[in-house]
């Protein structure tokens, strides 16, 4: 794809052991990558991510992932070593070269969640994840525009709502308000498929991989631009 100015990536989460659905998603065949925003598995450990991740491969070899909650805490050495992982990174978003002039656009990863009544395997306090973002934002200085991928999404938004409530993070929120970037890449939250903004980001949450919810991020010299999509 070097030379062109558009670059198209399927974000995608809360696959929990069931890819069924990236194989109908009419974009992929087009796409420069995949990125998987945290629950690669359903409980599970690096055996069930490397399936996962096999399969995800196999559509497309070119992936961004990182564990969510309901992957145990093994799975981020895993995917660490399979060179994939985003938690609590920033990384180049496109191989050399291919950055469109005048940019360089980048990926800044944080999964987990903050506390839950479930006590999943991944959890961890808001403060954490705060702290995770505030030092994977110190790295990523340079890059320009940067897509965020947080497992856990901001409070208050379409995107956290479950029993009726909000239940995203507070220090996610802060984060956005503080740093503004185009896009985030979020999940955690099922039954909130959305889009909203915090400001000038729109965040978008496509449910549960199972459920067709996608989203079609394209990267360009005018930036990184995001829409929710779902497979019918």
């Amino acid at each position: 794809m070097s030379g062109t100015s558009e670059y198209i990536f399927i974000g995608v989460g809360d696959v929990h052991d069931n890819v069924d659905m990236l194989a109908r998603i009419p974009e992929l065949k087009d796409a420069y990558g995949i990125i998987v925003s945290g629950d690669l598995t359903n409980g599970g450990g690096p055996a069930q991510a490397g399936n996962v991740l096999n399969a995800v491969r196999s559509a497309n070899p070119y992936v961004f992932a990182q564990l969510g909650n309901m992957d145990k805490p093994e799975v981020n050495g895993f995917l660490e070593k399979q060179g994939v992982n985003i938690h609590a990174q920033a990384r180049p978003l496109l191989k050399d070269g291919d950055a469109p002039a005048g940019t360089r656009p980048g990926i800044l990863g944080v999964g987990m969640s903050n506390y839950t009544p479930f006590g999943t395997p991944s959890e961890v306090s808001d403060a954490q994840l705060g702290e995770w973002l505030d030092a994977a934002y110190d790295k990523a200085d340079g890059f320009d525009p940067l897509l965020l991928v947080v497992h856990n999404p901001p409070v208050n938004t379409k995107t956290d709502v479950a029993g009726g409530g909000h239940v995203g993070s507070q220090t996610v929120r802060a984060f956005l308000d503080r740093t503004q970037p185009p896009v985030c890449l979020t999940g955690h939250i099922h039954e909130s498929m959305a889009e909203d903004f915090v400001g000038k980001t729109k965040v978008i949450n496509p449910g549960a991989l199972r459920g067709g919810g996608y989203v079609l991020i394209t990267v360009s010299g005018n930036g990184i631009e995001a829409e929710l999509k779902q497979v019918r």
